[in-house]
């Protein structure tokens, strides 16, 4: 039977057709098809445009291996696995169409992810790893973010050539179609080519996310290589050259996708100025606007915690909260044998393993840490999560280092698994969220939005979304900036000091001496993180400001 493409009827203020490109979605634990928080964005406005019932298609790419299963060797260092995924819950479309990548014809199959399933926007995944297929066709959606730089470049051409091309052939109207970062860059040159090859009719339906202010994390590839690639489909590799401003024959992904779009945004207040200070000088760049990330409180929030506080139970939220102490305290003892207090004060830093997150930063000053580890009168629980890229050996030494400074303390535990599921755990079960990015290059950061939605407060640097949100000692922490100007070593310095001078001047008091105050500072980062920091205003913000002529 055909397959025929169905969705919901679009709520009027939302009719505008869009189709929203991404490398990676985090819609659910059952589906591998994410890293981190650009797959956590996502997932949370695929699932505001259904609840929204906005007339939007993801399209995505089908991972076998998803990103990698994190695990322990037998010293418990970390462990790289990667093991094959299949879903019973995607529905083969039957489709099976061409695309070129270096030059050969690819075959692509699409499966199709039904609104129903897990609450989404009705979402289209790409896969080449059929028997149509050769063995190297086949490996191009075999791993997120493929260490091989051409595999990497075929990934993009999947996602951009091979969305346009099925949307095309599934006959599905499109108004706008969306770009969740650079990835997807083929797109815009699919559509040059079906459009006359002429440049204003791609602006006027092409919309970008930049979210990464810093040049080096920009992609660009030599223009040999992606002319080698197909990456251009048949557009002469002169004539991009003057659509996308290509300079040194070097093509970034970022800046072409600057001068083909009509509108971008940078995803917080202070990205979009990182963003406009970074591009503003390129000539043929669209304007770039913010729309600050967000995440979808229906998924994340706990109800029950959620309806303590919206009833003005304290007693019951404090219950509720002790008891997702437990459930996390529970991982914590399957995976190191070490067994937490729920009255104890639960620090969490928890997310991508980078060199700029500085996942070791309250480390820095140890023997400090250490005397707040032995500390008896006010003693704190301390527990890191997250997985590096698996090429990434600074970050995962960074990890195994943790591990091995911290073996030795009861109170300290560092988790493998960092996914959905573990990554709710942690928020519920955390009374400290932890964010110790180098300022300025943390775009926005979304986890401590769905901590706060779970009674877990930001000790954070003022970054990203940050400065947003935090009221200090009303609704969080902020950890003093040092001056942006000096070697990295010395802001290293003075930023750990502030980080243990928050904890041991302000939080731990508040803590264990005025605990009615610590309630209070949760329940008014629990309040006043919604309706703002909800992926229904930022979805709904995507309509007015991106979508709608």
């Amino acid at each position: 039977m055909a397959f025929t493409f169905r969705s919901y009827a679009a709520a009027p203020e939302f009719y505008t057709s869009a189709a929203y490109f991404s490398m990676e979605f985090a819609l659910d634990q059952a589906l591998k098809t994410y890293s981190g928080g650009l797959g956590f964005l996502a997932g949370s406005h695929m699932r505001s445009a259904y609840e929204l019932k906005q007339n939007l298609v993801g399209i995505g790419i089908l991972w076998t291996y998803g990103y990698y299963d994190q695990t322990r060797n037998e010293d418990q260092t970390m462990r790289v696995d990667y093991r094959h995924k299949s879903y019973s819950f995607l529905e083969d479309t039957g489709l099976i169409f061409p695309i070129t990548i270096h030059g050969a014809q690819v075959k692509v199959k699409a499966l199709y992810l039904a609104p129903e399933v897990f609450g989404t926007a009705p979402m289209f995944f790409l896969t080449t790893d059929i028997p149509e297929n050769d063995y190297i066709s086949r490996t191009i959606s075999h791993h997120l973010y493929d260490a091989d730089t051409a595999a990497r470049v075929a990934q993009s051409i999947l996602l951009g050539t091979g969305g346009g091309t099925l949307l095309d052939l599934l006959g599905h109207q499109v108004d706008v179609y969306h770009l969740n970062e650079g990835h997807g860059l083929p797109l815009a040159f699919y559509l040059y080519e079906k459009h006359g090859r002429q440049l204003e009719e791609v602006q006027k339906r092409l919309v970008f996310t930049t979210h990464t202010p810093e040049l080096a994390g920009n992609e660009e590839h030599p223009m040999k290589l992606l002319e080698d690639m197909t990456f251009f489909g048949n557009v002469p590799a002169d004539e991009v050259r003057r659509i996308a401003g290509v300079e040194n024959n070097q093509l970034s992904y970022t800046l072409a996708a600057l001068r083909m779009a009509r509108k971008a945004n940078g995803v917080s207040k202070v990205h979009g100025k990182v963003a406009n200070q970074m591009w503003g000088g390129y000539k043929g760049i669209c304007p770039i606007i913010s729309i600050t990330n967000a995440q979808n409180g229906t998924y994340w929030r706990d109800p029950a915690l959620h309806h303590a506080l919206t009833s003005h139970h304290d007693k019951a939220l404090c219950a509720r909260k002790r008891e997702m102490k437990k459930a996390l305290f529970d991982i914590v003892a399957d995976q190191t044998g070490n067994l937490f207090d729920p009255d104890v004060l639960t620090i969490v830093w928890a997310r991508r393993f980078a060199g700029y997150k500085r996942a070791d930063l309250i480390l820095r000053h140890f023997e400090r840490f250490q005397r707040l580890l032995q500390d008896t009168k006010r003693p704190i629980q301390m527990i890191w999560a997250g997985k590096p890229y698996p090429k990434d050996y600074g970050a995962i030494a960074t990890f195994n280092g943790i591990m091995q400074k911290t073996k030795g303390f009861k109170n300290c535990a560092v988790l493998t698994g960092y996914e959905l599921g573990l990554s709710a755990a942690l928020k519920k079960g955390s009374d400290i969220w932890l964010n110790t990015p180098r300022f300025p290059r943390e775009a926005s950061g979304t986890s401590g939005m769905t901590a706060a939605m779970n009674g877990s407060l930001s000790l954070s640097i003022a970054d990203g979304w940050i400065p947003e949100f935090v009221r200090e000692g009303e609704n969080g922490f902020l950890i003093p900036l040092a001056n942006i100007n000096e070697p990295e070593n010395v802001k290293d310095d003075v930023e750990a000091t502030g980080v243990l001078d928050v904890l041991e001047q302000e939080i731990l008091p508040l803590y264990y001496d005025q605990p009615e105050r610590f309630l209070e500072l949760t329940k008014n980062a629990m309040r006043e993180v919604e309706p703002e920091f909800d992926s229904g205003r930022m979805a709904r913000e995507y309509y007015e400001k991106m979508y709608t002529v």
